[in-house]
């Protein structure tokens, strides 16, 4: 696979506002100031210098003031977040952290879902689990759920605790009229340092997706109001595919 600098990815990452301007072997950081670089409303997530469990609750995210790691609120519970720079073939670096029980997700342009979920502990990962390819859904199949891919190992670590995903992603091909000649494609999701998928297929958006459509480009989506999370060093940077 080779990797390549696109400038005008960091060009669009400039205009935005991200955290970074310039080239640093291709990758954008999305997390800035504030909330820059994500679409309005952005609702009640919030930038804060620190997160994380709450020695009161441990339910819960305790947060203190500052500036690169993004929250979902006070509550843990509020709307989905966008990105405003869009992505086709995309190497992504993600951190995250969940407290007890809680659930989020990042879809992939906004349409196929990397499952985020205390899922410590579980012996035999489940699509839902976390590092799980989501499931698509369809109400008139039965049963309605088809196509999930849970993760080959559990590689989860305890609620509270920071964790990661590194993923390497190929976007659906598409003709000169718009039709669609190849599906979209998780070449390798590693969790924790620990490869979890390689070349699953995903033939359409995934449950509970923004968008029921596919693009050649499409925003990456933070899921908000399934329970408490953080997340930080989200970056990503062009890839194509050999």
């Amino acid at each position: 696979m080779r990797v390549d600098f696109v400038g005008m990815v960091v060009v669009l990452a400039c205009v935005v506002g991200l955290a970074w301007c310039g080239e640093k072997d291709g990758w954008v950081e999305l997390i800035g100031e504030g909330m820059k670089g994500w679409r309005k409303p952005t609702a009640d997530w919030m930038n804060v210098g620190e997160a994380v469990k709450d020695p009161q609750n441990e339910k819960k995210i305790a947060t203190k003031p500052g500036q690169g790691i993004l929250v979902n609120g006070p509550k843990g519970r509020t709307r989905n977040l966008f990105s405003v720079l869009e992505h086709g073939d995309v190497e992504a670096h993600i951190e995250f952290m969940v407290p007890k029980g809680s659930n989020s997700g990042i879809y992939f342009m906004g349409r196929y879902e990397v499952q985020v979920l205390d899922s410590w502990g579980v012996k035999k990962p489940k699509h839902g689990d976390c590092g799980g390819i989501y499931q698509r859904w369809d109400n008139k199949r039965k049963p309605p759920g088809f196509e999930g891919h849970p993760p080959r190992v559990n590689a989860s670590k305890a609620p509270g605790e920071w964790q990661s995903f590194d993923v390497v992603f190929k976007a659906p091909r598409f003709d000169k009229d718009g039709k669609k000649i190849a599906n979209a494609v998780f070449i390798k999701v590693v969790h924790n340092g620990q490869i979890v998928h390689e070349n699953v297929e995903v033939t359409g958006p995934t449950r509970a997706a923004a968008y029921r459509d596919e693009k050649p480009k499409g925003p990456l989506m933070f899921q908000g109001d399934h329970g408490p999370v953080a997340y930080r060093n989200i970056r990503i940077r062009h890839v194509e595919p050999e």
